[in-house]
């Protein structure tokens, strides 16, 4: 059965929009197909007001999370508009699309938080995916997957075929209990919920500790996604400046003496955008801030299994009492798994699991059961050591093209993709990313990063995603035309 929800302008109701959770498209994808049908239809013409995010949500019992992906999909497509403290509108000026092809109205893009969230979706093999934020086909655990369907299709796990525990795969739990051991974070199986990829968990547990019109801290810069997030769930965000080694911990105790935040949000180790690790001065001064002030961390410890071992942890250092530890393996066997998890303090586990059926019943205990298999076979962290090893020679690589191309590295990162990197001659990033997609390159000016949209003349890089020639190429003739302009005539 099908859930149908409702657009209207002003006096007139517009065509429905309806989605489907059983069906195999993904529910962003379904609403983007259909408003996309709706507008090429003329049945929105130019300038109808599309639901807000929370009402569409409400409506198609989705995810605010799931409309704001689509909203912004939209938007970089260039069939919507976003207007700032208005909405979303059907675009004036829209692009022509056919089946198979995107034909731009106007050939420079607009580069901002629409189009990077997109282009988290994309998989173009035409395209240099120089800003992305994942690791390329080549670099997952492809074998170890064809492993797991064999052994799955030769004995079935028992647990993937239902519903499954809302809590998520036992023997998967389990088995993270002990990853988590390892290192030297204590958590018992009645706080440790498998989700649906840590964007699940990252939106359960803000859900769990706010109310709309509570204060959040995360990092400038920070990871993108989160932002619409919050703004969706009616939160007020402040950033808190992200150096070397970690958070500006002046600015972290200043606003949480003033403004009572609800929780903070970060990266301790292989911080998405710089690359960077928190240093343990500053990560025992950030838990110690917390305590001080009363607020929660959530650790987003998404490129962890990129990160030694041995890189300190807050849930390590807190043991789960102040703090909520999300992972997934999403950015090391596939992120077509969606297998994430949160381990929380036990007095909020009820919640979040409360939080977690009210929105999905389960998460996907067909994933889980692959996932588990994966890990129980063994290979798995010998496939981690190969990828930190591969990493480590595309890094190095990258570093010195970069460099080579006239561009400042902001820091050496010791794992992981990233990394954070301008121009000598500090030009704006957005012109040059312009430049770049006119050549089929996508770069990631750093603004996006910035829950304020602040201007910066930094971009993020992925080391993974760069050995293409034309890639340097491009920006060593940016780097050129710049230095050309500013000789004196």
């Amino acid at each position: 059965m099908s859930l149908v929800c409702t657009a209207r302008t002003t006096g007139t109701v517009r065509p429905m929009i309806q989605t489907d959770p059983h069906s195999p498209t993904p529910l962003v994808t379904q609403i983007v197909q259909q408003v996309t049908t709706l507008v090429r239809s003329q049945n929105w013409t130019p300038g109808t007001r599309l639901p807000s995010i929370r009402h569409l949500a409400r409506q198609c019992s989705v995810s605010p999370l799931t409309v704001s992906n689509a909203y912004n999909r939209l938007v970089a497509d260039g069939i919507l508009e976003a207007r700032r403290a208005s909405g979303f509108f059907v675009a004036r000026h829209r692009e022509h699309v056919t089946d198979n092809t995107v034909i731009h109205s106007d050939i420079t893009p607009s580069i901002d938080s629409s189009w990077m969230l997109q282009r988290a979706y994309e998989n173009n093999a035409s395209v240099v995916q120089a800003g992305c934020g994942w690791l390329p086909d080549s670099y997952l655990f492809r074998e170890g997957i064809r492993h797991a369907f064999t052994a799955l299709g030769r004995r079935p796990d028992p647990e993937m075929s239902g519903y499954g525990n809302p809590y998520g795969h036992a023997g998967l739990r389990e088995l993270i209990r002990l990853l988590l051991l390892r290192q030297g974070i204590r958590c018992d199986l009645p706080a440790l919920i498998l989700t649906h990829g840590a964007s699940q968990a990252l939106e359960l547990s803000i859900r769990c500790l706010t109310q709309p019109g509570d204060t959040v801290l995360v990092e400038d810069p920070g990871y993108c996604n989160l932002f619409p997030t919050l703004e969706a769930l009616g939160l007020r965000t402040i950033g808190i400046p992200r150096f070397h080694d970690g958070p500006c911990l002046a600015t972290l105790e200043r606003i949480a003496r003033t403004e009572q935040p609800k929780a903070f949000i970060l990266n301790t180790r292989l911080h998405n955008p710089t690359g960077t690790n928190c240093s343990p001065s500053v990560t025992h001064h950030v838990l110690s801030l917390a305590e001080r002030h009363d607020f929660m961390i959530i650790e987003d410890d998404i490129f962890g299994g990129l990160a030694d071992e041995n890189t300190p942890t807050l849930a390590h250092l807190d043991q789960l009492e102040r703090v909520i530890f999300i992972s997934s393996f999403s950015k090391t066997i596939s992120p077509g798994l969606r297998v994430g998890f949160l381990a929380c303090p036990a007095k909020i586990a009820a919640r979040i699991l409360h939080l977690k059926m009210a929105s999905s019943l389960t998460s996907s205990s067909m994933n889980e059961a692959i996932v588990h298999t994966i890990l129980a076979d063994g290979r798995h962290r010998l496939h981690l050591e190969r990828l930190r090893e591969k990493l480590a020679t595309t890094r190095k690589t990258a570093i010195s093209s970069l460099e080579a191309a006239g561009l400042e590295i902001f820091s050496y990162p010791e794992g992981g993709m990233f990394l954070w990197a301008r121009f000598c001659t500090d030009l704006d990033p957005v012109p040059v990313a312009r430049k770049a997609a006119e050549q089929a390159i996508m770069l990631a000016p750093g603004f996006l990063f910035s829950p304020n949209q602040r201007q910066t003349s930094w971009l993020r890089f992925n080391t993974s995603q760069m050995n293409s020639p034309k890639l340097f190429r491009c920006l060593a003739e940016i780097t050129s035309s710049q230095n050309n302009a500013q000789k004196p005539r």
